[in-house]
């Protein structure tokens, strides 16, 4: 018989419990007996809210304060606030005391990357679920991939867009598509963050700093969203036997390269188009490696969930976090 291992403590703080943040909770409590047979026994230490006495649905005892010094206890913090300014100033002081961060932000990686990168490059920021939420693209471009040259990715990385313009080919126009994804949760209010290409631009960003640069910087992303995106244009595209996507594009132009996002018509049989309505898909071009194809679940609490915890399992397990390009 198996003794079992004895089991460490590791204190965990959570900065956020919406949606994602309630189940993150869920999961470490899930996924207990998986830490127990690493050896590790998860204790959450805070979770840092606005408002205490809103219902959420998380474990029972779970520790919610508006009070953030719980950090000085934790021995890593899970970050899911979203926003740049607020989780930077809580981040910051944290990552100089050497102590790792888990993080779903892409915001906060693509605009202050400066402030990041050399807590990145020291391996303790650990970001998959920045892009595709749960499905990893983050981890294989951060290693296997770099023994192959990179020469270009094309990806649809927004839900919300992909919603709309789906729903467009049914027919509706732009603003009735755009309502009712606000209504099923899919799109803010403004949806300027989606519809504008701005959370695109965000997570090709990130992308780009594994394959093309690591100091790849998010004010060189060319952005053009969907809006201007019409019924007739739609409908023009699918008598062609083509549809409109977002697509987030990175490509060797001379010398440098060009990031872009942009509305694209794509042959209906193009791989991008036929994996599904509500799915994230990326095709990466490398020399060696060919074309490869990944396709999955880009947002959603769970999902980006699935995600975070896997990071936290890496870290306890002993992997570094996500390098950029040295």
């Amino acid at each position: 018989m198996t003794t079992p291992l004895p089991l460490k403590t590791v204190t965990v703080g959570l900065l956020g419990c919406g949606t994602v943040g309630q189940d993150v909770l869920t999961l470490l409590q899930r996924r207990r007996d998986i830490f127990a047979d690493i050896g590790v026994r998860v204790v959450v230490a805070g979770v840092l809210v606005r408002d205490t006495a809103r219902a959420r649905n998380v474990p029972e005892g779970t520790p919610l304060t508006t009070d953030p010094s719980f950090l000085q206890e934790c021995g890593v913090v899970i970050e899911v606030m979203g926003g740049t300014t607020r989780p930077l100033s809580l981040l910051h002081p944290y990552l100089k005391s050497g102590r790792p961060v888990i993080t779903a932000n892409k915001a906060l990686l693509a605009e202050c990357w400066n402030d990041l990168r050399d807590y990145a490059l020291a391996g303790k920021l650990y970001y998959e679920a920045s892009v595709m939420a749960g499905t990893p693209v983050i981890g294989p471009m951060s290693t296997v991939l770099r023994a192959s040259r990179f020469e270009s990715l094309q990806a649809v990385l927004n839900g919300t867009c992909n919603y709309i313009l789906t729903q467009m080919e049914g027919g509706k126009e732009y603003a009735q598509a755009l309502a009712e994804a606000q209504q099923l949760g899919y799109a803010e209010d403004p949806p300027t963050l989606d519809v504008g290409g701005f959370d695109t631009a965000h997570k090709l960003a990130v992308l780009a700093r594994f394959c093309a640069d690591g100091d790849f910087p998010y004010s060189a992303v060319q952005v053009q969203g969907i809006e201007d995106v019409t019924l007739s244009m739609v409908q023009e595209a699918a008598q062609a036997g083509e549809k409109y996507k977002l697509i987030a594009e990175l490509k060797r132009e001379g010398a440098d390269w060009k990031a872009t996002v942009s509305p694209q018509r794509l042959p209906a049989t193009h791989p991008i188009c036929t994996v599904g309505a509500g799915r994230n898909v990326l095709i990466f071009q490398g020399d060696e490696c060919g074309e490869l194809f990944f396709a999955g679940g880009g947002a959603g609490g769970m999902i980006t969930a699935s995600a975070i915890v896997g990071d936290l399992l890496d870290l306890m397990i002993g992997f570094p976090g996500h390098v950029p390009l040295h």
